[in-house]
């Protein structure tokens, strides 16, 4: 990670009007805005270093807009999977090798996942460690229970479980509309989050990660309205199986469609995607039902009574 600069006087204006970062540092000491009390500042001396990967494959336009927009801000490494991995998650390749090789434009594709590219870029391909992981931009919305099958967010989260910051970047639809412009928007996003290094306020490691799923409307940056936080919302079951005859008689089965929005309400990211705003929604790892613990420990314990009462017998 780059040294730190403490600055005097610096006040740095967020990435929108409900999202405000004012953060500031002074003569070595912290302080903090009133607004937003565990919000620091870190800013960077040497050029930051992005790790670029995604899940559309390395020719994808999306991936070659956003490598184009971030080239001038940091220095950019493409690892990206040959092929389209769409819906891979975090799947690794385990039983079978993997090569590396380098396209005529530089950046080099991996014939696996995008978990796949963004591990051995960490582990051994780059020989240094870089100061964010960025993945995408997806063709299509990456919302709702979409973050659990993505591999534009499985290649974030990645980086985010080796300990690097990590942002997915998705357009809402398919197709590439307004690529330029969604790219545009998440170079200001990287800029305004790296450039005034947001730490974990709750835990005391300034190295400390964190990892943002990011959807884009199909508009032109003059048209796209602030970024507005989000939590997850939820879709409704996916569609139907397609069933299909293959040329030799043999049953194909091809997965349906995701479902439709089942939980858009206010708050959530199709509510405000649908609304034309840039959706951002903090994500973590930990899959424990915390709500429910207590009723789970309840319910072991009547089990175990169960089998020793049982036992007994």
């Amino acid at each position: 990670m780059s040294h730190e600069r403490r600055g005097r006087g610096v006040v740095c204006r967020g990435l929108a009007a409900s999202v405000d970062l004012r953060l500031l540092r002074s003569a070595g000491r912290e302080r903090r805005c009133d607004a937003h009390p565990t919000i620091r500042l870190i800013q960077h001396q040497q050029p930051m270093k992005i790790l670029l990967s995604n899940d559309d494959g390395f020719q994808a336009p999306g991936i070659v807009a956003l490598y184009e927009a971030l080239k001038t801000l940091a220095d950019v490494e493409v690892v990206a999977p040959e092929h389209n991995n769409s819906a891979k998650s975090n799947a690794l390749t385990l039983h079978s090798p993997l090569y590396v090789h380098q396209a005529a434009n530089g950046f080099r594709y991996v014939n696996g996942t995008p978990a796949d590219c963004v591990h051995i870029a960490l582990t051994g391909l780059l020989g240094y460690r870089p100061d964010l992981v960025v993945s995408g931009i997806n063709n299509g919305a990456n919302m709702g229970d979409d973050t659990i099958y993505s591999g534009t967010v499985g290649a974030a989260m990645e980086g985010y479980l080796f300990g690097i910051p990590a942002i997915a970047f998705s357009q809402v639809d398919k197709g590439w509309g307004e690529i330029e412009s969604a790219a545009a928007k998440a170079r200001e996003i990287v800029q305004q989050l790296m450039g005034n290094r947001l730490e974990n306020p709750a835990v005391s490691s300034d190295a400390a990660p964190w990892l943002l799923n990011v959807n884009i409307p199909n508009m032109p940056l003059e048209a796209l309205k602030p970024l507005k936080l989000c939590r997850l919302g939820r879709r409704h079951a996916a569609e139907r199986v397609i069933v299909q005859d293959s040329p030799r008689g043999e049953k194909m089965y091809w997965i349906g469609g995701a479902g439709a929005a089942k939980d858009d309400a206010e708050g959530t990211d199709f509510h405000a995607t649908a609304q034309g705003h840039v959706s951002m929604t903090p994500l973590k790892v930990d899959l424990t039902d915390h709500d429910n613990l207590g009723y789970w420990a309840q319910t072991a314990a009547r089990m175990q009574a169960s089998v020793t009462v049982e036992g007994v017998r």
